[in-house]
């Protein structure tokens, strides 16, 4: 299966072939903070299995190791790599053409979830 997504103005685009290593949401504050929303889904994919298609995004080092990948027209946070996943790397599920293509299955930093999110994410594990 291949899923294509883009940015806002679609200046920044990707696709993915293959199968994902997960689809999840992170709580933690750093991705809240990057994509300026109560939580992030992203879809992991291994590394040979994506690409850019339009303009690569710019790129920003949150922390040591912590890369942030996003628009540099519109501002659209795209992906997330570390070095600590260094075969892989996470896309925004919802720049998807299809976001409803993925269903999350796990939930990560839920401690650093906010007290307005619910606690219990049906159909997902807690890691």
């Amino acid at each position: 299966m291949t899923l294509k997504g883009h940015c806002l103005c679609r200046a920044v685009a990707f696709e993915m072939t293959g199968k994902h290593n997960w689809v999840g949401h992170c709580h933690c504050d750093s991705c809240r903070r990057n994509a300026g929303a109560a939580l992030v889904t992203f879809v992991a994919r291994p590394n040979g299995q994506w690409r850019w298609t339009g303009t690569e995004p710019a790129q920003y080092a949150s922390s040591p190791g912590q890369t942030r990948y996003f628009c540099a027209i519109c501002g659209s946070s795209v992906a997330y790599a570390s070095e600590r996943y260094a075969d892989e790397i996470h896309f925004h599920a919802v720049l998807l053409e299809d976001p409803a293509a993925v269903t999350p299955r796990h939930v990560f930093h839920s401690h650093e979830r906010l007290p307005s999110m619910p606690q219990d994410m049906p159909g997902c594990k807690h890691r």
